[in-house]
């Protein structure tokens, strides 16, 4: 059995997701993702994927939730919008599937990977490295970096 990517699940804070097939991303890049071990207080050991950073390009037709996504809003104003104004999201899993079975919709195996964050204020929502806006062309562009913004990497898509 081989796997393939079918699909980005994103996690926001206040935990709404997001299910993005991978049919509707552009570009991407998940800078440095490396492994780490550990637990916190009594809680289980777990595994769990940091990254450096992240830069992807979405199309108009994620613009929308799925049945199996935990909704607090977006369905009022689209996910786009809703990533725009709330620079939120936590961790995202790569979602698998097994690439023999081509019209498979199950998910095999998933990684989940964080992001950097850093709280704006005290209520500890939003991400100081998180930025977003949607283009000309309706797509949506998301970087979660500590030293560039989304502007500055997709400059011609403004």
């Amino acid at each position: 059995m081989k796997k393939e990517v079918m699909a980005l699940k994103i996690m926001f804070k206040n935990g709404e997701t997001w299910t993005i097939n991978k049919g509707f991303i552009g570009d991407l890049w998940i800078k440095q993702i490396s492994k780490s071990f550990g637990r916190i207080g009594d809680s289980d050991f777990q595994e769990i994927f940091p990254c450096e950073s992240l830069k992807v390009e979405i199309f108009p037709e994620a613009d929308k939730t799925n049945s199996s996504d935990i909704n607090l809003g977006g369905l009022e104003t689209g996910m786009f919008e809703r990533a725009v104004k709330n620079p939120d999201i936590e961790k995202m899993d790569i979602l698998y599937k097994d690439s023999e079975k081509t019209n498979s919709t199950d998910v095999i195996a998933k990684e989940t990977v964080y992001f950097p964050y850093e709280a704006i204020d005290s209520d500890r929502i939003d991400n100081a490295y998180q930025s977003s806006f949607i283009s000309k062309e309706n797509k949506l562009y998301i970087v979660i970096d500590k030293n560039k913004t989304a502007e500055e990497i997709y400059k011609e898509k403004l």
